[in-house]
C-alpha cells in the first residue's frame, strides 16, 4: 500500500534531482562554449530575459505550454503581463537602437508562473501549473541545448560525409539540385513562404499541442514527440556527420566546399571519401530533423478538425520541399527522418496499450531499418547509384514498408485485414483529440488468463 506522503516526498526528491542535474549540464556546457568562443545556454538564457532574445518564437511557444496548466482567468492575466512587458522591452530596444525582437515577456511570465504555483497555490492546481510550466521550460532549454550541441558537432567531427549522399541521392534523381532550381525559379514568394514554414516549425507544433491539451492531459501529445526525437536525433550527427549540399557543394560552404555546384551542376565523382570540411556548419542532416518533427506535426494533426489536419500537411509538403530547395538536406536523408519520427511515436503513442506484440515489433522493426538505411549509406554509395533500378525501390520499399506498419497499428479503419494485423479493433474520437484504441486480443493468448 502506498503512502501519500512519502510519493509525494519521493516525487520532491526526484524533481530536486533532476533540476540540480539540469543546472550541472548547462554550466558545464557555457564553460565548453565560454573555451571555444560560441555562445553558451546560459548566456542565450540571460539574452531571453534582459537582452535580444535569439528566438522570437521559441519563448511564446514555452509560454503557450504554460497556459495549459492555468484556469481561464489565470491565462488571460499572463497573457496580458508578457505582452506588456514585451511590449516595454521592444520599445527599449528600438530606443536604444537595437533590433525589432521580441520573447523577453513570455519568458519572465513563465518564471513568475512557477514561483507563484510553487510558493502560493496548492493541490491539483499547483500540479497542473508546474507541470504545464516546466513543460514550457522544458522546450525553451531543450533548444538551448540543441545549439551547443550543433557547435559541438563541428569541434568533434571535422570531416564529413557529403560525398556519399550525393552519390547515393543520384539514384534519386538528385533531388535536392531539383529542388534549388525550383525555389530559385520561385522567386522571393516561394522562398520567402518556404523559409517562413522551416524557421517557425516550432509555432506550428505549438497550434496542434495546445488543440490536444486545450482539455487537460491526455496520455500522449505531440510534445512528447517532439522532444524525444529532439534528444535522441543529434547523436547521430556524431556517428553521420553531413553539412548538406549547398554547404558541401555549394557557396554556403564558404571556401570550404568542394566546389560551387548545388543547384546547377551535378558532381561528376564515383569514389567517395569523406573530406575536411573546416567552415563552422553543423553536421545536422543525418536523419533529418525537420522532416521528423513535420511528419510529427502530420500525424498529430490527424486527430483534430480540417483545418489542423490541411494546417499539419501544409507544414510538411513546404517542410520537405524547403529541406531540400534550400540545400541543407539530401533525399536519403529524408528517408531516416521518416522512419526516425515514426519509430519513436510507435514507442510512446497510445500507451494505455502497453508493449505488445504490435508494438515491439513496429519499435523493433522501424530501428533494424534506421540502421540499414544508414549503413547502405555508407558503406553501398556506389551500387545504390550504379543501380537505382534496384536500390531505388528497395530504400523506398523499406521506408514504406515501417509507415504502413504504422499506419496498420495506430490509423488502420477497425474491422479490416490491416487493422487486425496491427492490433486494432476499435478506435473511436474523442474529445481530446487523439483516440482511444482498443487492441485486438492476441490469437496467441486467448483464453488465457491476464
Amino acid at each position: 500500500m502506498s503512502i501519500p506522503g512519502r510519493s509525494w516526498t519521493r516525487a520532491r526528491l526526484l524533481v530536486t534531482i533532476g533540476a540540480a542535474a539540469l543546472a550541472l549540464v548547462l554550466v558545464a556546457l557555457q564553460v565548453l562554449a565560454a573555451r571555444h568562443g560560441f555562445e553558451g545556454p546560459l548566456a542565450s538564457l540571460a539574452r531571453d530575459f534582459v537582452g535580444t532574445p535569439k528566438s522570437m518564437s521559441v519563448p511564446w511557444a514555452g509560454f503557450a505550454l504554460a497556459l495549459v496548466g492555468l484556469t481561464g482567468r489565470q491565462r488571460l492575466l499572463a497573457v496580458g503581463a508578457a505582452a506588456g512587458l514585451d511590449a516595454v522591452f521592444a520599445a527599449g530596444r528600438l530606443l536604444t537602437g537595437g533590433p525589432a525582437a521580441v520573447g523577453n515577456g513570455p519568458t519572465w511570465v513563465l518564471v513568475g508562473i512557477a514561483v507563484v504555483a510553487a510558493v502560493r497555490w496548492t493541490g491539483s492546481q499547483r500540479a497542473d501549473a508546474l507541470r504545464g510550466a516546466a513543460l514550457g521550460a522544458l522546450l525553451i532549454l531543450a533548444t538551448k541545448f540543441g545549439d551547443v550541441w550543433l557547435e559541438i558537432t563541428v569541434l568533434t567531427r571535422p570531416r564529413v560525409l557529403d560525398q556519399y549522399l550525393e552519390l547515393a541521392d543520384r539514384a534519386f534523381g538528385s533531388p535536392s539540385w531539383v529542388m534549388g532550381r525550383v525555389v530559385e525559379a520561385s522567386g522571393d514568394l516561394g522562398y520567402g513562404v518556404l523559409h517562413w514554414v522551416y524557421i517557425e516549425l516550432p509555432v506550428a507544433a505549438i497550434v496542434v499541442a495546445l488543440y490536444q491539451l486545450r482539455n487537460g492531459w491526455p496520455a500522449h501529445y505531440l510534445v512528447r514527440t517532439f522532444l524525444v526525437i529532439g534528444l535522441i536525433g543529434p547523436l547521430f550527427y556524431l556517428v553521420f556527420p553531413v553539412v548538406g549540399p549547398d554547404f558541401a557543394f555549394g557557396t554556403a560552404g564558404a571556401g570550404a566546399q568542394l566546389g560551387d555546384y548545388w543547384p546547377h551542376t551535378l558532381p561528376t565523382f564515383t569514389d567517395p571519401a569523406t573530406f575536411e570540411f573546416d567552415a563552422p556548419a553543423p553536421r545536422n542532416c543525418m536523419p533529418s530533423l525537420h522532416t521528423a518533427w513535420a511528419l510529427a506535426i502530420f500525424v498529430h494533426s490527424r486527430g483534430g478538425p480540417r483545418w489542423l489536419r490541411w494546417g499539419g500537411t501544409f507544414w510538411l509538403v513546404c517542410t520537405l520541399a524547403a529541406t531540400l530547395g534550400f540545400g541543407y538536406h539530401y533525399a536519403v536523408d529524408l528517408l531516416a527522418g521518416v522512419v526516425l519520427c515514426l519509430t519513436i511515436e510507435a514507442a510512446l503513442r497510445d500507451p494505455e496499450r502497453g508493449w505488445g506484440r504490435f508494438r515491439v515489433r513496429l519499435v523493433v522493426g522501424g530501428a533494424a531499418v534506421f540502421v540499414a538505411l544508414l549503413a547502405s549509406y555508407r558503406y553501398l554509395a556506389v551500387p545504390i547509384a550504379q543501380f537505382p533500378e534496384l536500390s531505388v525501390p528497395l530504400l523506398l520499399g523499406a521506408t514504406g514498408a515501417v509507415v504502413l506498419a504504422f499506419y496498420a497499428t495506430f490509423f488502420a479503419a477497425s474491422g479490416t485485414a490491416l487493422a487486425r494485423w496491427g492490433g486494432r479493433v476499435d478506435a473511436a474520437r474523442v474529445a481530446g483529440g487523439h483516440e482511444s484504441l482498443t487492441p485486438e486480443p492476441d490469437p496467441e493468448t486467448v483464453g488465457v488468463r491476464q
